[in-house]
């Protein structure tokens, strides 16, 4: 990636992820707390509740795994990166950057009718989603211009 890098993570899917671990973490503590002191019909040991803490703690994780999303961008290439993997093209692989009516995420349109789907860009992010999406809209025209020129 060149100097000039735009890059996009999502906004409010990150407030979510982060009160969703903690409640999930807090929860599974209490539950962990509570197992011990009332009679449930089982009787619960020490183990029982470090594992019941390591569930909170792994759930947690899970949910901070939507944190991970993020879309870099220049004018050679652009760069999606999910929650698992990530994923690099340069412009000229990308037929389109769209973002269909109804879509939950944007995404970029590539040939035979492939898509990758912009978990960075969310629909619930509204204006920003919009910026984001001109954006990267506007880098790829800059490339395919830059491209041109060049031929």
């Amino acid at each position: 990636m060149s100097q000039q890098v735009f890059q996009c993570r999502p906004f409010k899917v990150r407030f979510v992820a982060i009160g969703l671990a903690v409640v999930f973490v807090v929860v599974f503590t209490l539950v962990a707390i509570l197992l011990r002191s009332e009679w449930t019909g089982a009787y619960f040991q020490a183990s029982d509740q470090y594992a019941m803490i390591g569930i909170g703690l792994v759930l947690a994780g899970a949910a901070l795994l939507l944190v991970r999303p993020r879309v870099r961008a220049d004018i050679e290439c652009v760069e999606v990166r999910n929650v698992l993997g990530a994923r690099r093209f340069s412009w000229g692989e990308v037929e389109h950057v769209s973002f269909p009516d109804g879509a939950a995420w944007a995404r970029l349109e590539l040939p035979d009718d492939e898509y990758v789907t912009i978990l960075a860009i969310p629909a619930v992010d509204g204006t920003r989603s919009v910026a984001a999406i001109r954006e990267l809209r506007r880098l790829k025209a800059q490339s395919a211009a830059e491209t041109h020129q060049a031929g």
